[in-house]
């Protein structure tokens, strides 16, 4: 891997040892030749493995026996260039203790520099532009070291040894404060300084930082936050904080060991926790129970954050369905009707990337979104695979690519509903065949047809490898856990294009080498208006009720969804339902959670995505009940049908009964875990993988896991790859490549 200090390591371990020779990084990873007695190379070679930086991963280590060639010393030779890149860039790495301390202390040279970093932090992703990573070949490139730190630099005892976007006050790029007209206001630390008393005040800052720009405002200022929702066209969905301190955090905050550890990693990503009494605007996270937070990841941040002393909105810099800006005159442009002012500096972003995000889940992480800090770090395959370019989906997008075992995950993209959305995932496209040197023989997408990502990859190849999406949830999972078939493969999310033309989204299948068979799935009933149901959870309340009681259901004024619309609405509804238009059928299990966040009279109408569910999962937290519902899996099949109709008729039994909600929704998602226990049972396959974007839900996934491992499977889920479809691109690959393992002779 390549910027994490190992060929100094290197260097310094053969010095100790005795030891003449070289090191040199290359395309394929670093190469070393060391030249002493056999028995002091085989120690060498072990501690090479034992005592490797902290942040260095070895994937391969090779070594054979040559005839000695009389190396008078050990030296770090200049990286060679040549053949496609195989070795590892690593993702942005948040700030360490040693340069923090020096940006803190007054009598450093690098006092308050907000660029600071060595060989064990900053910047790496978001400024390399190709291999092997060497300061030519960064965004750092325009700016020559001075003579001290090209002292440091070239000192093999130095930290800064070889770091490549290592710089100080002397000769790094600077910060600048403009208007809105880009007019030059202040520089440096006076630059900084302003943009802390600007965010005092109230105003909304655009702050250009590793990966792009957020927009800044005062957490606990309620109009400040409400001017910055109404500009960016963002309604309800939550705005991650950044706060100056761990301490601070946990005054806001109940935050677990494993959650502080997260949050104080090198990946440093907004981590979802539960609040406490958080004295924030409520409008940075209205009617949520958690809160997503972060800490400071670049000197920069901690600078701006300790000068404010209080928590910010650190929101991405775009407006909705757009990627983050990452260059100052775009974001004039771009953010100019919602940012006051702006915080800039001059080292280029090479890529846009976003902040990860996180929960801790069953004891471990588990990544939503995918990027600064973990981004572009590769799955390793079972075998290699041919050149694969994989395109993704069409929601949070990401794509990947394959180099030998190696399958390179992209950062975050976003949702493809825009122009601008759809430029930067052509852009990272090309960034990765650059970097990487791919050139694919497969170009594999979505089977949906009218995808932007589909679109994008029939331009580039013809006869692309089209994957089911629920099945490519199943192959990602397998790829993170490395697992081969057979198995059971349980995809739940919100919807899918199905093999049979319907919506799929709650489906189970078996995996074998030899393919993927749809083994069960959740009842399939109708969406009133289709896509307009995704956003109206009461209209997919209504397709389960019809589905269920038929006519009387849309009777029901009971029901909040029923009373929501009025009768001449109701009538024409039921027409569509029966008759349907414009009602697609499905089997999602997000459109079942949507359906009954709506009955318990939740969420109506949702103004995001997952909205409802999330409602749902919330709600049902308050309840404590080992209750289930009765949800039958039908003998006949494959495909088993996994029917929710018993259920429904209990829940509606319960409301009429005044049942507490909590008690309903906690009740549901226990009954949704026993039906997975069920069909697994039925299987009969002893591994269970569970995928997709229901399995965000924390309640789901972990009520799941503990009644399959109870009853003796081996449930596998994510960790560092997104279940929802942030991960569907590594699926893609693992298709693409379980082909290929199968027809080894065959052309692409």
């Amino acid at each position: 891997m390549q910027g994490v200090g190992f060929r100094p390591f290197v260097y310094r371990l053969a010095r100790e040892m005795g030891l003449g020779g070289w090191v040199v990084n290359s395309p394929h990873g670093v190469v070393v030749e060391a030249e002493g007695p056999s028995d002091i190379l085989r120690s060498f070679v072990l501690r090479l493995a034992q005592e490797k930086p902290p942040r260095a991963s070895i994937h391969s280590l090779e070594f054979s026996f040559l005839d000695p060639v009389g190396h008078p010393a050990f030296a770090i030779r200049k990286s060679e260039a040549g053949g496609p890149p195989t070795a590892l860039v690593l993702p942005d790495i948040a700030t360490c203790p040693d340069c923090l301390a020096e940006v803190l202390d007054s009598a450093d040279r690098r006092h308050r520099y907000p660029f600071t970093n060595c060989v064990n932090c900053g910047p790496r992703f978001s400024i390399v532009q190709a291999l092997p990573y060497d300061r030519p070949n960064t965004t750092m490139a325009g700016f020559a070291l001075c003579a001290t730190c090209r002292a440091e630099y070239a000192d093999p005892s130095d930290r800064r040894f070889h770091a490549q976007p290592t710089a100080c006050p002397a000769c790094g790029p600077h910060l600048e404060w403009w208007d809105t007209e880009g007019r030059l206001l202040a520089d440096r630390d006076e630059a900084l300084r302003a943009a802390a008393a600007a965010i005092r005040r109230g105003r909304i800052v655009a702050v250009k930082g590793l990966g792009g720009f957020h927009l800044m405002a005062d957490a606990r200022n309620e109009e400040a936050v409400r001017r910055l929702r109404a500009r960016k066209h963002r309604e309800e969905k939550p705005f991650a904080l950044m706060y100056p301190s761990l301490g601070l955090l946990r005054t806001h905050c109940s935050i677990t060991a494993l959650e502080e550890r997260l949050l104080d990693s090198p990946e440093a990503p907004i981590v979802l926790l539960r609040r406490g009494q958080a004295a924030i605007a409520p409008s940075v996270a209205p009617g949520n129970p958690y809160l997503g937070a972060m800490l400071p990841y670049t000197p920069l941040h901690h600078l701006l954050l300790g000068d404010l002393g209080f928590p910010v909105v650190a929101t991405s810099g775009n407006l909705a369905d757009e990627p983050i800006c990452t260059d100052e005159r775009e974001a004039l442009d771009r953010l100019g009707g919602i940012a006051e002012m702006f915080l800039v500096h001059n080292r280029p972003i090479a890529r846009h990337v976003d902040d990860s995000i996180a929960r801790v889940l069953l004891d471990r992480e588990l990544v939503l979104r995918r990027a600064r800090g973990y981004a572009p770090l590769p799955v390793l395959l079972r075998e290699a695979a041919p050149p694969v370019l994989a395109v993704g989906a069409h929601l949070k997008n990401t794509v990947a690519v394959t180099a030998g075992r190696a399958a390179f995950l992209s950062q975050h993209i976003g949702d493809l509903e825009t122009l601008e959305a759809t430029q930067a995932f052509e852009r990272v496209i090309q960034s990765f065949e650059r970097l990487y040197q791919v050139r694919p023989d497969i170009v594999a997408c979505d089977a949906h047809p009218d995808y932007a990502s589909t679109r994008y990859a029939i331009a580039r190849n013809s006869a692309p490898l089209r994957v089911q999406h629920h099945q490519a949830h199943v192959l990602a999972c397998m790829a993170e856990n490395d697992l081969p078939g057979p198995l059971l493969g349980v995809s739940w999310d919100g919807t899918g294009y199905g093999l049979d033309g319907t919506v799929w989204g709650g489906e189970f299948f078996r995996v074998t080498e030899a393919g993927f068979e749809r083994f069960a799935h959740l009842y399939p009933f109708r969406l009133p208006g289709g896509e307009q149901a995704v956003r109206e959870p009461r209209r997919a309340a209504l397709g389960l009720l019809v589905e269920c009681l038929g006519e009387t259901g849309l009777g029901r004024e009971d029901l909040p969804p029923v009373a929501a619309f009025p009768v001449a609405e109701r009538a024409l509804l039921h027409r569509m339902l029966v008759r349907g238009i414009n009602s697609p059928l499905t089997s999602s299990a997000g459109r079942l959670f949507d359906g009954m966040a709506a009955l318990l009279g939740l969420r109506l109408t949702t103004a995001f995505e997952g909205q409802a569910a999330m409602a749902l999962e919330w709600c049902a937290d308050e309840a404590r009940t080992d209750e289930v519902y009765p949800f039958p899996v039908a003998a006949a099949g494959p495909p088993h049908l996994v029917d929710w109709r018993p259920m429904l008729h209990a829940v509606l039994a319960d409301l009429a009964a005044g049942t507490p909600t909590a008690l309903i929704a906690g009740k549901f998602h226990n009954s949704l875990a026993e039906s997975i226990l069920a069909v697994a049972q039925l299987a009969g396959e002893a591994k269970v993988v569970l995928t997709g974007g229901c399995f965000q839900n924390r309640i789901l996934t972990e009520r799941t896991v503990h009644r399959l491992a109870a009853a003796g499977f081996a449930p596998y889920w994510h960790q560092r790859v997104p279940p929802n479809d942030g991960g569907i691109a590594l699926g893609q690959i693992l298709a693409a490549a379980r082909a290929a393992w199968a027809n080894p002779d065959s052309s692409p």
